[in-house]
């Protein structure tokens, strides 16, 4: 099966098909390329969209990566990027192995093809100047044959004439020879030709036209080999990533295997327990006795906002602030009886609940006066000012022990590496003591100096954080309104443990303390105390509310108000839910939801509401 036999007569066909194949072979160069720049992009947006997702450095989402499973979706961006690696990877083999392998074979076989057809090109012009020469040959020989006849017949005609003289007759005989001997040379001369041509022609349909078809025959199919070959090398590529991208993808399902949920809720339990018990049972407090007061209801009833017990010296009887007071806990919600699902005959909630007076005397005669540290009013007003207490104060018991042991450890961390860089420097000065000509020992003194000056400041940090995260550690959980009152009996029987500036419940700061100051005993009375804020202006009133449910003010800054009691507006609601009121000289917070505000739109420091 030649191209050279079968194909002889096919010159034009056959440039038509090379010059096809390897426009085959050019596009399947565009579709490798293509290709490249497919997973080149796919890849791109896979490490996008990895990035995208990556936690913030220094952001609440990197705390958030402490968990199973986030660091299980942590591991799947990891591998997602190794997984656009192995595309780039494809992409990278496609280019050289395939893309700039063609275009420098697709040039060489251009440059092939051009050659053998101009071979062949050159070989039908020779044919053709042999073909040219034999028809002029022959058309000069039968002209010369036809010359010869038309003289011979003239010969023989002027022979037969009598009337003509012999010397025209000799002319004529001349002539016919003259034309004889012409067409015998043309005769030989087509005849050598004639040979020629064959021959040139011979060689033409049987050699060189072969050969060259041949030639191209062998180039045309070297170019489906490697059309071929490409292929093959287009599915290696791709299957050589497959074991990586198949590693990417085990690593993926072995990072959401070892999610663990049990995990993930202890560690849910260890951000946000606060290391409080829950409140105790409430007392049932029967409403139904007659009780018979004895005293008035300005001297113990409203004593307090709050109904309860506050001691009195000096005369005041104006309910106080702490200043600078924050609203500790979320204001609760409206009374059920206020809801829309709410039966509407149902039993109304009495106009304000007050306690027993046999309990008020109870707790007036066991419960010790409310004594704050400076230390305590201090922090209160750096949290105020948005400042966080260095001994993280303002954190439940669970979590300041928590971050407590978090600065031990980042201490302790900074210690070992000045320990070690102080003994790099003094192998060092040993060294030059050994050796002077390295260096002066003399010139690490004062680095020396400075490491252990670093070290020296850094234990002291470390011990003040440690004595802290002891007390934090050693201190018994915050213990229930019941226990409070029995333990207040309890030291009133044992007035040598009042000395001490405890704060056995939440500080007016806001923040969750359970702090027994070691510094120093308070010898300030009570009175001395409320004295330095009872000199204080009081904040004007910039309107009026009236109450819409009844509210007992529990904790310290509340103050309790019946349905349908009108008070002074002297504080609006900042934002945090609580309006701040006053009663007659008694001040306090209310929920805001429980009341109904009505601004004096002239008062100093209201809002205009339109």
């Amino acid at each position: 099966m030649s191209w050279g036999i079968e194909l002889w007569d096919q010159f034009d066909n056959l440039e038509k098909h090379t010059q096809w194949g390897i426009d085959i072979l050019e596009k399947y160069i565009k579709f490798v390329k293509e290709r490249t720049e497919i997973e080149l992009s796919y890849a791109k947006q896979l490490r996008n969209l990895a990035k995208k997702y990556q936690p913030k450095k220094n952001s609440k989402e990197e705390e958030e990566y402490r968990y199973t499973a986030c660091k299980a979706f942590l591991a799947t961006l990891n591998e997602m990027n190794d997984y656009a690696g192995q595309h780039e990877v494809i992409s990278e083999n496609m280019t050289s192995h395939i893309t700039v392998e063609l275009a420098r074979y697709v040039q060489e076989l251009k440059q092939e093809r051009k050659s053998y057809f101009h071979d062949g090109r050159k070989a039908q012009q020779h044919i053709e100047i042999c073909w040219k020469q034999l028809e002029s040959s022959k058309r000069r020989f039968e002209r010369d044959c036809k010359e010869a006849d038309r003289a011979q017949q003239y010969f023989e005609k002027m022979d037969a004439d009598i009337n003509v003289t012999k010397a025209d007759v000799e002319k004529a005989r001349q002539q016919a020879q003259v034309r004889h001997q012409m067409a015998e040379d043309s005769r030989a001369d087509y005849s050598s030709i004639l040979q020629k041509f064959n021959h040139e022609q011979h060689e033409y349909y049987h050699t060189h036209i072969p050969n060259i078809f041949q030639k191209i025959q062998e180039m045309e199919e070297r170019r489906i080999l490697r059309i071929g070959e490409s292929m093959k090398t287009y599915a290696e590529v791709d299957r050589q990533v497959i074991p990586i991208i198949g590693k990417c993808l085990d690593e993926i399902v072995k990072a959401a295997e070892s999610i663990d949920q049990k995990n993930d809720s202890q560690l849910v339990i260890e951000a946000y327990k606060s290391g409080f018990e829950p409140p105790g049972d409430i007392e049932f407090e029967d409403y139904t006795q007659p009780m018979k007061r004895t005293v008035s209801d300005n001297s113990l009833s409203n004593s307090r906002g709050e109904g309860k017990p506050e001691l009195k010296f000096g005369g005041k009887s104006k309910g106080k602030l702490w200043p600078f007071i924050k609203k500790n806990k979320p204001p609760p919600p409206p009374p059920a009886s206020a809801l829309p699902t709410a039966v509407p005959n149902g039993p109304q909630s009495p106009k304000q609940q007050k306690e027993p007076l046999s309990h008020r005397f109870n707790e007036f005669m066991t419960s010790k006066p409310k004594i704050h540290c400076f230390r305590s009013l201090k922090r209160g007003l750096s949290l105020k000012l948005g400042a966080a207490p260095e001994d993280f104060s303002n954190l439940p018991p669970e979590q300041r022990r928590k971050k407590l042991q978090q600065k031990v450890d980042e201490l302790n961390k900074e210690i070992q590496k000045e320990m070690d860089q102080r003994d790099a420097i003094t192998k060092m000065k040993d060294v030059y003591l050994k050796n002077p000509q390295m260096g002066d020992p003399a010139s690490l003194d004062h680095k020396l100096t400075e490491v252990s000056q670093n070290i020296e400041k850094l234990r002291l940090e470390a011990q003040k954080f440690e004595a802290w995260l002891a007390e934090v550690e050693g201190r018994l959980p915050a213990r229930s309104d019941q226990a409070r009152r029995q333990s207040g009996m309890y030291e009133a029987q044992n007035p040598t443990t009042v000395n001490n500036c405890a704060q056995d419940r939440e500080s007016p700061d806001g923040s969750y303390t359970e702090e027994q100051s070691q510094e120093s005993e308070v010898k300030v009375l009570a009175t001395d105390f409320d004295d330095e804020f009872d000199d204080e202006e009081p904040l004007p009133a910039i309107g009026t509310c009236k109450a819409l449910y009844t509210f007992e003010g529990q904790n310290e800054g509340t103050i309790s108000v019946a349905e349908g009691e009108t008070l002074y507006v002297i504080e609006e609601d900042k934002g945090d839910g609580w309006t701040r009121i006053r009663r007659n000289e008694e001040e306090g917070y209310v929920p805001t939801s429980y009341v109904e505000v009505y601004l004096d739109k002239n008062a100093k420091g209201a809002k205009t509401y339109i």
